[in-house]
Order: C-alpha cells, then sequence, then structure tokens
C-alpha cells in the first residue's frame, strides 16, 4: 500500500465513517457503534500496519487479519473498498440477497476476507490454529491480527484459545479487544464485568498492550510493538468510542446493532463533515 501521513489517515478514516453510515442507512439493518469506533484501527491496519496486496488477496508473504465480532463487518468492508480489493460502488449492496458483503463477513464470497465469522468468541481459536500452521511451516515473517470484541470475551472458547496460544508461545498472534464498553444489552461491566481485563490476559500468560483506539497513531506504534515480543502472544487492549464521531451515537449502547434513518444518516454526515460542527462543511 501507498505511504500516507498520519493526517491521511486520520481523513481516511472519516470517510471510511461516512461511507459505513451510507451503507448502513441503504441496507436499513446493521451495526452503527462498533464499526464508527473501529474506523481508525481498520485504517491503521490496511494503511500502515498490515502486509497485504489488494491486487494478489491470496498472497503467500501477506498477514492474516480475522474478524472475530463479525457483525461489525461493515468498517472492514468500507476499508477494503478503500484500500482497492473492490469499487466503492459496492458498498451499497451491503446485506443485500446475493451480496458479497453479508451482515457477517463469509470466506468464500469475497477475496481478502480470511474466514466466516457469525458466532461469537471463535475467532481467536481460528487464530491460534493459524499461527500454530504458520510456525509449523516455518513462516516466521507473518503475523495473524485478530480483532474481538469486549463484549464477546463473555464466550468461554475465548479462553481455551487464550491458555493454548500462551502454551505454544504464539508470538505470531496479534490480538486487538475493541474496548468501548458496550454490547447489545447494555454497559459489559453491567452485563459480565470484565475488569481488570489487562491483569487477567496477563494471568493467561498474553503480553498486553493499552492503547488509545481512536489513536491511529499510538495504536500504529503499539502494533510495532507487538511483533517485536518473543515467546508470548500479545493482546492490544484498544479503548475505543463506540459511535466515534457521530455525536447522538457515541457511548449509547442502543447503537450497537441499529441502523440510522435517512434523518438520522443525514445527522451523522453533518458531524463527521464538520467535526462535530467544528468546521464549516461545504456541503452545507
Amino acid at each position: 500500500m501507498p505511504s500516507l501521513t498520519l493526517q491521511q489517515l486520520e481523513e481516511k478514516a472519516v470517510e471510511i465513517r461516512e461511507d459505513i453510515i451510507r451503507m448502513l442507512e441503504h441496507a436499513g439493518s446493521g451495526h452503527s457503534a462498533g464499526p464508527l469506533g473501529l474506523a481508525d484501527i481498520f485504517t491503521a491496519l490496511y494503511f500502515d500496519v498490515l502486509k497485504h496486496d489488494p491486487k494478489k488477496p491470496d498472497w503467500d508473504e501477506r498477514d492474516i487479519l480475522l474478524l472475530s465480532n463479525g457483525h461489525t463487518v461493515p468498517v472492514r468492508y468500507a476499508t477494503m473498498a478503500h484500500a482497492g480489493y473492490f469499487e466503492r460502488s459496492e458498498l451499497m449492496t451491503l446485506r443485500q440477497f446475493g451480496s458479497r458483503l453479508q451482515g457477517h463477513p463469509e470466506r468464500d464470497k469475497l477475496p481478502g476476507i480470511e474466514h466466516t465469522s457469525g458466532p461469537l468468541g471463535c475467532g481467536l481459536s481460528q487464530a491460534a490454529g493459524m499461527a500454530l500452521a504458520m510456525r509449523m511451516n516455518k513462516q516466521t515473517h507473518r503475523w495473524v491480527y485478530v480483532v474481538m470484541g469486549d463484549g464477546e470475551l463473555d464466550e468461554g472458547n475465548i479462553w481455551e484459545a487464550a491458555m493454548l496460544a500462551s502454551k505454544y508461545k504464539l508470538s505470531n498472534i496479534i490480538g486487538i479487544i475493541d474496548r468501548n464498553n458496550i454490547q447489545i444489552d447494555g454497559p459489559t461491566e453491567s452485563v459480565m464485568p470484565l475488569e481488570d481485563l489487562k491483569d487477567k490476559w496477563e494471568a493467561f500468560g498474553w503480553h498486553v498492550i493499552e492503547v488509545d483506539g481512536n489513536n491511529i497513531e499510538a495504536f500504529i506504534d503499539a502494533c510495532a510493538m507487538a511483533r517485536a515480543v518473543v515467546a508470548k502472544p500479545v493482546m492490544i487492549i484498544a479503548h475505543t468510542v463506540p459511535g466515534k464521531g457521530v455525536d447522538f451515537m457515541e457511548y449509547d449502547f442502543h447503537w450497537h446493532g441499529a441502523p440510522p434513518n435517512h434523518d438520522q444518516a443525514k445527522e451523522a454526515l453533518h458531524d463527521l463533515r464538520t467535526l462535530k460542527g467544528k468546521i464549516r462543511s461545504e456541503h452545507e
């Protein structure tokens, strides 16, 4: 991918958020809060961190990116389109019958999607299997990145995978927890308390890095530090704002699984274009 400046990365993240709003409005269904909160992370991954080639999605030297919380896939689709995997116009087919862009990613539907996700809690197990296979094949130059939601940490198989990755010292796994503190039924700490989350992962034998997930530069630095760790898998706890960039969505768990209607989408796009009124928009 061409190298982008930090300002260009930040501008790209805003463009991706705008496409997420348009996609969800057009689909009339889907998840808003998580994808908007993850836009900075996915921008950093596709335009700086990952080793990948949109023209060769199955390139043998590529890094692997898994999205365990598959309901947040609008952010992945939008970022992939901006990165050149397919035309941005296809984004408007989200969740339509026969579309390659289903509500949860399907591996056989779209080149560049490495796994099918839907049932929460499965991504880390898949990552552990892939990372172990890479080690057996002596592919020491590749990493498996797996994005997870904090709500899905309620699933027991996450912690089974955490033990396995630690047992085999799979330092080629870099986990990323979207720590936005919400899930479909409310705040995570009300549904099933997770804290002290850092201590939990360290107790399972992981190296843990905490970072502001909406700070692109800080997240890129965290990934660089993660790749430097040896003999341990790494978990990046990325603190994000759900609904980031849209004032009436931020921090509100009701937007976890809801799309905007036409008027709400119009207001959301205005928020994004004007940075919540801080700048004047040419579209006003």
